[in-house]
């Protein structure tokens, strides 16, 4: 085993949960609560109401709840890439070009996983956590799923794996893509150089991603890189401050609540309409038999055909 590729095969084992190792998320934990506080300082200095102690504490819960939980689910969705990577195409190896090729893979499938939670049920049920809260903070970036790898989010990544690129490089800049994401999620930050604003995911452009308003719905899903946005046509520039939630809020800072509310949504509405269970499963949210109900597509072709 040359050299390069025994460093990252001992950077995967602080990655993936082994006995008395540290998992990378895990060594962020104290950086993110050191920003989190200077965030609070700031925000209290230029008299903003971004932090709300009750909400700032429901994401920090949901937050911790998922690391516990993912505790188990990276170790068996490691042990499933490593499976498929037994039957892969190409043998990338671990050069940088291997490297470059695997980040931009990688952001491409996070790109399509954070669309696809948006626009079928059975995912957003998981994503819909983190935009439930009402204020746009780093706290905010913490408030993560506690179903999202059990209910198969990660196979959108699977093809990685089988097409060549080593488990340990995707695991890697899944966590890199994580921490990128965390320094998003603010207000004080208004914009970036034009350069990186074009290129990259930024406070600006994320959000508009959080925003409950028509116009930014379902819009944004970048990871890193804001060019597939570009590319794939759900790209909006940050025009107005968004109004941060969901269309319907849940009003509750109980994050058991706030972990399964739309799963529980969901299964009634399957319980209530079995004929049309496949359509309240894997259409997008807010879809309904008899049109009681609106996506979003719904709602801005409703304004443009208000106009």
């Amino acid at each position: 085993m040359d050299r390069i590729k025994l460093v990252f095969l001992t950077l995967s084992l602080f990655m993936t949960d082994f006995p008395n190792l540290p998992n990378l998320i895990h060594w962020a934990i104290p950086f993110f609560a050191l920003a989190v506080l200077v965030e609070v300082i700031l925000s209290a200095r230029a008299k903003s109401k971004a932090y709300e102690a009750k909400d700032a504490l429901s994401s920090i819960a949901m937050g911790l709840g998922n690391v516990l939980i993912d505790l188990l689910n990276k170790a068996l969705i490691f042990g499933a890439y490593y499976w498929v990577y037994q039957f892969h195409f190409f043998e990338f190896g671990f050069g940088i070009l291997a490297w470059i090729f695997c980040f931009f893979a990688e952001d491409f499938s996070y790109y399509w996983f954070h669309r696809a939670s948006h626009s079928i049920r059975f995912f957003w049920a998981s994503h819909v956590i983190h935009h439930s809260s009402q204020n746009y903070t780093l706290a905010t970036a913490l408030r993560q799923t506690w179903t999202g790898k059990t209910t198969g989010a990660f196979l959108f990544w699977m093809w990685m794996p089988l097409l060549g690129f080593h488990p340990i490089m995707i695991f890697f800049l899944q966590s890199i893509s994580l921490l990128y994401q965390f320094w998003i999620h603010t207000e004080l930050i208004k914009k970036m150089p034009a350069w990186f604003e074009y290129f990259f995911n930024t406070p600006s452009h994320h959000r508009v991603h959080h925003g409950s308003d028509t116009e930014y719905l379902d819009r944004n899903h970048a990871g890193v890189l804001v060019i597939w946005d570009r590319m794939f046509g759900t790209f909006v520039e940050e025009k107005h401050k968004p109004t941060y939630g969901l269309t319907e809020n849940i009003h509750s800072h109980n994050p058991f609540i706030i972990a399964t509310h739309e799963w529980w949504s969901m299964i009634k509405d399957v319980r209530k309409y079995p004929q049309y269970a496949l359509g309240y499963i894997f259409k997008p949210p807010g879809w309904s038999h008899d049109g009681s109900r609106k996506t979003s597509k719904q709602m801005r072709d409703q304004i443009k055909k208000n106009k």
